[in-house]
């Protein structure tokens, strides 16, 4: 698919991964809306970006449909979604103290990063499938992953859980929406250099981009958009999750 032109969703697009992707689809020449909790990002990238910026909760199922909507009337039908919204707040599942993690926090992990994920895909290819297809495709649905679902750390049950449910449902999807021309793909990152990562001293990061065996260094969160623009141009790219994460393979901790 060309995406000059094309109405394109990107939720976490404030930014990090979903904010280099915003910016990539932009200059590429999409109509881009972005879904996010930062207000203040959010609106500050939609600006630069000439797009729209929607304050979304991601696991709002009303939410969701009413964003969907408003992207709709302001960029017409939506072709591309690209998920980046997601959470990652590390937890033992037994603690220091002895205690269990309270079920709430594990819960919010997976509401926010799968069930969040499977929301809005959902309710983007409910609007889609009813589109003209573009030549042989309809749209395209980028999820995030971790390689994490892979090689979870001490401390990422949840997280991990998260991001092996998005892998586990991404093939039974693209089955699924192979009917209606809507190609379904996952991206599994390793250590990329998001705001998290960002917010380390330097030689923590340092540290953490020498366990990268090559490129030796942490992901430039550009390389993931790149990737996603890749998916995006190659029509037989589908049902398939792509580990972009420089051969690490996670230790233990």
């Amino acid at each position: 698919m060309n995406i000059e032109g094309q109405s394109a969703i990107v939720t976490g697009g404030a930014s990090g991964l979903g904010g280099a992707t915003a910016d990539m689809l932009a200059q590429a020449g999409a109509k881009v809306t972005i879904f996010d909790m930062n207000e203040d990002l959010g609106a500050q990238k939609a600006r630069a970006l000439g797009g729209l910026f929607l304050p979304v909760n991601v696991t709002d199922e009303t939410a969701v449909s009413k964003a969907v909507d408003r992207a709709e009337a302001a960029h017409g039908t939506a072709r591309i979604l690209v998920n980046c919204a997601g959470i990652g707040p590390p937890a033992k599942v037994v603690g220091r103290d002895g205690n269990a993690i309270p079920l709430r926090e594990f819960a919010n992990v997976i509401n926010v990063n799968l069930i969040g994920t499977f929301n809005v895909l959902s309710k983007f290819a409910a609007a889609l499938h009813r589109a003209e297809p573009l030549g042989e495709e309809r749209g395209v649905i980028v999820n995030t992953a971790s390689v994490a679902a892979f090689e979870g750390q001490i401390g990422q049950a949840a997280y991990s859980a998260s991001k092996g449910g998005i892998v586990g449902m991404t093939l039974p999807i693209a089955r699924e929406f192979a009917r209606h021309g809507i190609r379904v793909m996952t991206i599994a990152p390793g250590l990329f250099l998001t705001p998290l990562l960002a917010s380390l001293p330097p030689e923590a990061q340092t540290s953490l981009g020498a366990q990268v065996p090559f490129p030796n260094r942490l992901g430039d969160p550009r390389e993931y958009a790149r990737m996603v623009a890749a998916i995006i141009d190659n029509p037989m790219l589908n049902g398939e999750t792509i580990r972009l994460d420089g051969a690490i393979r996670m230790a233990p901790k």
